[in-house]
């Protein structure tokens, strides 16, 4: 950014052409005579220097002029920065990585829709911590809470039912997210659990788990992935390669209800992609803070520019006015 910080100043920039014309009629005005001896002799010195040549001293000590009147002006350049008053959220996400996550009921599959939802809404937050919790037959987490929405969204890609054995230990995965976020003093703690089955593994239920969030005042949102009825699902035959078998979605929304009234947050249900997307947008919206930002430009002087500008232009001024241009009285 630029500026002038009294730039009433510049106003003197339009008194130069009248200082220039008042000049100009004074020295028109002095009249002054020669005498020479012989004017043939005068007229073979030839015609000396160029007429603009003559006019430079005056044209360097009006540049001079004008380079002072801008530096009294005191020009500035000054950079913007931007100070974030207020602290984000913490955000664990708990995904479901069990072998049901590859039905095709989502496209391309549950928990590749699951990752993709995830990986956008991770790149449209700001100035909160995001981790990420898997599970399974149990449940491990891949990311700690961090700012670096790439590490989350590079270990989201790589997720994968083969990391870990086999089961749905929802509880397990609730728990350990809660752990995450037990030593957290973020003004707002959230949890997002998304999951295609019911708790069949673990030491610990959903409902235990949210009581444990309840009481560290985390809110856990709830997303059950699947169609109703059946889903294909891709299945590897020693004999006949990879075919696909009609199982039974069999999501516990009851108790996912459950876990998200005990904490004071909500349920959703996504039966298809489209509907997947929507969920995690509606959850972006509601788990926003107002972040107040203070704006202030820092300012440095520019002045010392025009001002040695200014002193080497008069410099010149005087060194051709005492030597080369020097005119006699």
């Amino acid at each position: 950014m630029f500026r002038f910080e009294d730039p009433w100043v510049l106003a003197l920039l339009a008194l130069v052409p009248l200082a220039l014309l008042v000049r100009r009629w004074l020295g028109a005005r002095r009249s002054g005579a020669l005498e020479y001896s012989a004017v043939p002799t005068v007229l073979a010195t030839g015609e000396g220097h160029r007429p603009w040549a003559l006019r430079m001293p005056s044209v360097l000590r009006t540049m001079a002029l004008c380079a002072f009147i801008v530096a009294a002006a005191r020009p500035q350049t000054g950079a913007t920065s931007e100070n974030v008053l207020t602290e984000g959220i913490d955000i664990v996400l708990v995904m479901d990585i069990s072998t049901s996550m590859l039905a095709e009921d989502l496209q391309p599959n549950r928990l590749e829709a699951a990752k993709a939802v995830a990986t956008d809404f991770v790149a449209g937050r700001r100035n909160d911590r995001i981790g990420l919790v898997a599970f399974a037959g149990a449940a491990f987490t891949q990311a700690p809470l961090t700012l670096d929405y790439g590490v989350v969204t590079s270990l989201l890609a790589e997720l994968d039912p083969s990391m870990i054995e086999d089961g749905t230990a929802v509880g397990m995965g609730l728990a350990t997210a809660v752990k995450r976020l037990e030593a957290s003093d973020a003004e707002s703690k959230v949890v997002i659990l998304l999951t295609d089955g019911r708790n069949n593994r673990g030491e610990v239920g959903p409902v235990t788990a949210a009581r444990a969030a309840q009481a560290l005042g985390v809110r856990v949102y709830t997303v059950g992935a699947g169609s109703r009825g059946t889903a294909p699902v891709p299945v590897d035959d020693a004999l006949r390669g990879r075919v696909y078998a009609n199982m039974r979605v069999d999501i516990d929304e009851e108790t996912l209800r459950e876990v998200a009234r005990v904490t004071g947050a909500q349920y959703f249900r996504a039966t298809d992609t489209e509907s997947l997307s929507e969920i995690w947008e509606e959850i972006d919206q509601l788990e926003r803070t107002e972040i107040e930002v203070q704006n202030f430009t820092q300012y440095s002087e520019r002045f010392a520019v025009p001002l040695g500008a200014g002193l080497l232009l008069l410099v010149l001024e005087l060194g051709l006015a005492q030597t080369v241009l020097r005119r006699l009285p």
